[in-house]
């Protein structure tokens, strides 16, 4: 087996996330197109080239620092001969993976979410709350600790 069939299994499944990522986003954007106009895709496209080049470059430099001390070490007959540095580009997918897969797992998990709004206590009615919050001591506590 080579390393690009391994490498199949694991990006089929990150391309599986990312379409159904990019389908969950489409109906949300559909479906609050009025509302909120959301980022710019320009701005979107250029956060995403520039972590694309910085996690790439890093792996390069880093996996080749790996190859070279003897860390790692890969059969010549299950890569494909394409190599940068002497990092094979098989090692690369892992790399890609990670870009697709975190933002598609992050926007199936709801992505960023508009801030709360502040609870406003009003000014007689912190007493009270004051006293609630202090007034909770954890179970099996010691007589110094229910004081404070």
């Amino acid at each position: 087996m080579t390393y690009w069939a391994i490498n199949a299994v694991f990006l089929v499944l990150v391309a599986t996330e990312a379409g159904a990522a990019l389908l969950l986003a489409w109906s949300r954007r559909r479906a609050s197109r009025a509302s909120s106009p959301g980022r710019p895709l320009a701005e979107r496209v250029r956060a995403a080239a520039l972590a694309t080049v910085v996690l790439l470059v890093m792996t390069a430099v880093f996996d080749n620092v790996m190859i070279g001390v003897g860390l790692v070490g890969y059969d010549e007959a299950r890569i494909s001969g394409v190599k940068i540095g002497i990092a094979p580009l098989e090692d690369f997918a892992y790399a890609v993976a990670a870009l697709v897969l975190l933002p598609s797992v992050w926007s199936l998990l709801g992505g960023r979410r508009p801030p709360r709004e502040p609870t406003r206590v009003h000014p007689r009615d912190r007493a009270g709350v004051e006293a609630s919050t202090t007034a909770a001591v954890a179970p099996g506590a010691t007589r110094e600790e229910e004081a404070r």
